[in-house]
């Protein structure tokens, strides 16, 4: 599998079109297409990395573990900001509603006040 192949493939997983992930990376929004011909400078295979939530190994394909790069550097991600994230919050390449958003994160709360409670 290409760079192409698995950055395409991570895209829709994510529920993302592959101009879109270019423009979020800061980058020309059709130059992802042109990685099945040329490989990407490693600070523009970070950028989509970043968009993308995965580790840059991912997309080169040194490795089938997704690694999104702040676990890799041992941060822990804090699921109220998760929420927050338009990529982080699709389903099946589909939006959340906003309804349902709001129920996610009430969940999340009431889950993260119940553990610290535990610990006291």
């Amino acid at each position: 599998m290409t760079i192409l192949d698995r950055t395409k493939e991570i895209a829709k997983l994510r529920g993302i079109s592959l101009t879109d992930t270019a423009i979020k990376a800061g980058l020309a929004d059709k130059s992802i297409y042109s990685w099945d011909r040329s490989t990407p400078k490693a600070d523009n295979l970070q950028k989509v990395a970043d968009v993308l939530h995965v580790s840059t190994d991912y997309l080169l394909g040194r490795t089938d573990a997704m690694n999104y790069s702040s676990v890799a550097d041992n941060k822990q991600i804090d699921l109220k900001d998760a929420l927050n994230d338009e990529i982080m919050l699709a389903f099946d390449g589909r939006d959340i509603p906003e309804t349902d958003k709001v129920k996610i994160r009430e969940y999340i709360e009431l889950l993260d006040l119940k553990r610290r409670s535990e610990h006291e």
